[in-house]
């Protein structure tokens, strides 16, 4: 059976899938990647079933080895791809024969890189998926040197894909789109989320995402009251105590007791979670979800 030894892993490398959705009455949340639409890319420049499991790359610096032949492809935040010294593309599938080695570069824009093996990743699957949850502590353990990683039977379809174009971000993709959320009325006002330049904190991860900007306001009103924990999903806007909003991402609890205000759509969700420190954006309603006026 083929197989990838993990040489070097920088600063966080996780199996991940599309997690484990429909638990959270259990108290179990989905998970997976944290840029779905990285992962699902690499499957289908693949060919294969989008639920298989790959590698999540936190800043480059994995490096693997191919024990026989390996089909795998390179997705999410582009950087140097390397194989035996020679570099290979970016969305392509790449062929790794027997003892070479494939190493993964810093990235030059973005955080997470995805690499999709051919046959997916075959480690043990808990609770239906074999994707790492770092809140709960379920998956996978981190990878370290060493670790090697069975790789599946790859699917008889063959790749027709020879390469993908990388996408082009603009100022303008820096705007992040929104949707009412069930407790807008706890902020003075709401507006001020969406009338300023935020900043990704670096106290950000695949928990969350922090903000940092002028604190939004809790209404008079409900200064000296408390919430009820409510369940959560991913996107969701969360504002603590201190004002500074908390976007929910892939490893999110499943319940919260800080007012949800809104919820970034699920397309952002992925280009947010490729914002390093420091980024700045914007948040917006998006069209036809003006909220209401606040109530009473």
């Amino acid at each position: 059976m083929a197989a990838l030894e993990v040489l070097d892993v920088g600063p966080q490398v996780l199996v991940q899938d599309l997690g484990r959705p429909g638990l959270a009455a259990l108290g179990v949340g989905r998970s997976g990647a944290a840029d779905r639409a990285a992962h699902r890319l690499g499957a289908r420049i693949l060919a294969q079933d989008e639920a298989l499991a790959g590698l999540e790359v936190l800043l480059g610096g994995c490096r693997v080895r191919a024990h026989g032949a390996v089909t795998v492809a390179v997705t999410g935040a582009e950087g140097p791809v390397v194989v035996d010294g020679r570099a290979v593309g970016w969305g392509a599938p790449v062929r790794l024969e027997d003892g070479q080695t494939l190493q993964l570069g810093a990235p030059t824009t973005g955080l997470r890189t995805y690499l999709a093996v051919r046959g997916g990743l075959d480690v043990p699957e808990v609770l239906g998926s074999r994707s790492r949850d770092t809140l709960a502590g379920l998956g996978p353990e981190p990878l370290q040197p060493g670790d090697v990683l069975p790789v599946g039977r790859p699917p008889t379809q063959t790749p027709t894909v020879d390469q993908v174009a990388p996408p082009v971000e603009s100022p303008a993709a820096l705007v992040l789109h929104l949707t009412p959320g069930p407790r807008g009325e706890w902020l003075e006002d709401l507006e001020a989320l969406t009338t300023q330049v935020w900043t990704v904190s670096d106290r950000s991860d695949r928990v969350g995402t922090r903000l940092t900007g002028q604190a939004l306001t809790r209404a008079s009103a409900y200064r000296d009251r408390e919430l009820p924990s409510e369940p959560m999903v991913r996107g969701c806007v969360q504002v603590p105590a201190d004002g500074q909003p908390v976007v929910f991402g892939a490893d999110h609890p499943v319940t919260g007791g800080y007012p949800v205000v809104a919820v970034v759509e699920p397309a952002d969700m992925d280009r947010l979670s490729q914002l390093g420190p420091g980024t700045e954006l914007r948040l917006t309603w998006a069209p036809g979800t003006q909220p209401g006026p606040a109530r009473p």
